[in-house]
């Protein structure tokens, strides 16, 4: 690694690691200001308030990261050309942007770091925040994710159900009701009631099953079981257990499960889908906003002119949050595709961002 890399490397973490702290200790403060009262009046001690605030953090340094970075870079671009490092650097025949590399891999490596803690250390904390605060503080009870009643589930062919109650702890459901629609021809082909099912083993066991089929609007068949493990439903009883958690105190994979059992149960599942692509497009932000500061280096203005394009870098930067908040939202109401609401930002301000490269002087 050249001299000049590490230099530049070192210069960025250094700031980097300055306003990071000085961050954390402003929103621990805003923080505490908002909801110290609050957990106090709810009964919390020293111990928990203070580990209420750090599990906390995770979720800062998640959020604020891409500005953190972004501000790294403008007052270290800046300083380069205050002090006409940035001209030496091209006076020894260094373009800019060749100097900057280094960044971009900086960059890469914060995404991934951001990614990996919103995977694994975010969702613990989290989870262990809503614990604490509902639980232990309040006293609540923990949601119990084994009861569900009046569920609604459509099938892989198009087979509709209904079920009056499920019960996880003892695998067994109430009040069946299974509807089969050949939409071709627009009637029903098949209606299966019962009473109750038994998960045993890998089927279920219905009692008090009646079976009926039609076919041009009359019934062809029609036959009652008292007890029966005829294969007739296309569900597990995993497909019940509904996460109550948040889906930031979830990781991907336990995202994305639940997202599918949200489909199976016939629920809207666009906020659940904009969430996980969010997973990992919103830590690509953090290299994105890479693109936005190196023109101050490049920049053979006065402090003033400097002092322009600073403020355009961080504009740029906000405005960059603000359409990903808008996109999100707008993905979360179905008013835009859940895919386009998470990957939308990235692409069009990476976009721009080649675009104030390419226009930096060499």
């Amino acid at each position: 690694m050249r001299r000049l890399d590490r230099y530049m490397l070192r210069e960025f973490l250094r700031t980097y690691l300055i306003i990071f702290f000085s961050f954390a200790a402003v929103f621990i403060v805003i923080d505490v200001v908002d909801n110290l009262p609050r957990i106090l009046r709810a009964g919390a001690t020293f111990d928990q308030a203070l580990l209420y605030f750090v599990l906390r953090l995770p979720y800062l340094i998640v959020l604020t990261s891409p500005v953190t970075v972004l501000l790294s870079g403008l007052f270290m671009m800046n300083a380069l050309a205050k002090h006409n490092e940035s001209v030496a650097i091209r006076a020894a025949g260094i373009s800019i942007k060749r100097a900057m590399l280094p960044l971009f891999g900086l960059g890469l490596i914060i995404s991934l770091a951001v990614a990996v803690m919103g995977e694994f250390l975010l969702p613990y904390a989290e989870s262990e925040r809503n614990i604490l605060y509902n639980v232990k503080i309040k006293g609540e009870q923990p949601d119990d994710q084994m009861l569900k009643a009046r569920i609604h589930y459509r099938g892989q062919n198009n087979d509709f159900y209904y079920f009056g109650f499920f019960d996880g702890y003892k695998n067994t459901l109430r009040v069946i009701d299974l509807t089969k629609i050949d939409f071709d021809r627009g009637e029903i082909t098949e209606r299966v009631t019962a009473s109750s099912a038994t998960w045993k083993g890998d089927q279920w066991e219905l009692a008090e099953c009646d079976i009926r089929r039609f076919s041009n609007g009359r019934q062809t068949f029609a036959q009652y079981f008292p007890l029966t493990t005829m294969p007739l439903l296309d569900v597990q009883p995993q497909d019940f257990i509904r996460i109550t958690k948040k889906t930031l105190a979830l990781n991907f994979m336990e995202l994305w499960e639940y997202i599918g059992r949200l489909q199976k149960l016939g629920e809207d599942a666009s906020r659940e889908i904009v969430d996980l692509h969010m997973k990992i497009s919103f830590p690509l932000t953090n290299l994105i906003v890479i693109f936005f500061f190196i023109p101050i280096a490049t920049s053979n203005m006065r402090s003033k002119g400097r002092g322009w394009v600073f403020m355009l870098g961080l504009v740029v930067c906000f405005a960059y949050l603000i359409v990903v908040q808008i996109s999100q939202s707008l993905g979360y109401n179905g008013i835009i595709p859940p895919v386009w609401a998470a990957w939308a930002p990235n692409l069009v301000f990476t976009l721009l961002g080649i675009g104030f490269l390419y226009k930096a002087e060499i």
